[in-house]
């Protein structure tokens, strides 16, 4: 039994397997669209620096691009950014360039950064960040190589060539953040919104 009371069909704008399931997890049926958006693109023509700022853009854009192709629904857009400091990672394109990153990220703290938008008619209507801070144990060439070879293609799929609902729990030692923001959705915001607007069942 879904627990969504919208007249219209709630969309996620991702086809994320981690958001996918957070959302059925909360007891919702919904659609999931690809926004068809050029993320690098956006992302370099805002000549936005903050990784906040630069996720909520990107959540944004997302939300709008699905929003305005399906009239009267609430579409919920997300974006995850991870910044070392004031460096901005993006997803690795392959495992070399993954292995430089978690080179980087071993033995340091860093930061993720889970924005949410929410789109109604093209317009913004809600959206919010929620950040994690994760500390990477420090790890020896071996032990990445290993991690890589058992992680393989997954590396690709997220920034910080990580998922902490798989293999990359291995990588850390500290983590402070919910779970929901950890894996790109910050739910508890984003299901107190849905309330507010009578949209949710309980």
């Amino acid at each position: 039994m879904s627990l969504w009371r919208g007249t219209s069909p709630l969309i996620l704008a991702s086809q994320s397997s981690a958001r996918k399931v957070l959302l059925a997890n909360a007891g919702f049926d919904f659609k999931a669209i690809t926004a068809d958006i050029d993320e690098r693109r956006i992302q370099v023509d805002s000549k936005l620096s903050n990784p906040r700022e630069i996720g909520l853009l990107l959540a944004r854009e997302k939300a709008k691009a699905v929003s305005t192709n399906y009239p009267g629904s609430y579409v919920i857009g997300a974006d995850q950014t991870l910044a070392l400091g004031n460096r901005l990672f993006n997803k690795p394109a392959g495992r070399a360039q993954a292995l430089a990153q978690l080179r980087d990220l071993s033995g340091n703290s860093h930061e993720l950064n889970s924005a949410v938008a929410v789109a109604r008619d093209g317009k913004i209507v809600f959206e919010d960040v929620s950040v994690a801070r994760m500390t990477m144990r420090q790890m020896s060439e071996a032990e990445l190589s290993a991690y890589l070879d058992a992680a393989g293609d997954t590396v690709t799929t997220s920034v910080g060539a990580y998922q902490l609902e798989g293999l990359g729990i291995h990588l850390f030692e500290r983590i402070d953040g919910d779970h929901f923001t950890i894996l790109g959705l910050p739910l508890l915001p984003l299901l107190a919104f849905l309330r507010r607007e009578q949209l949710v069942a309980v």
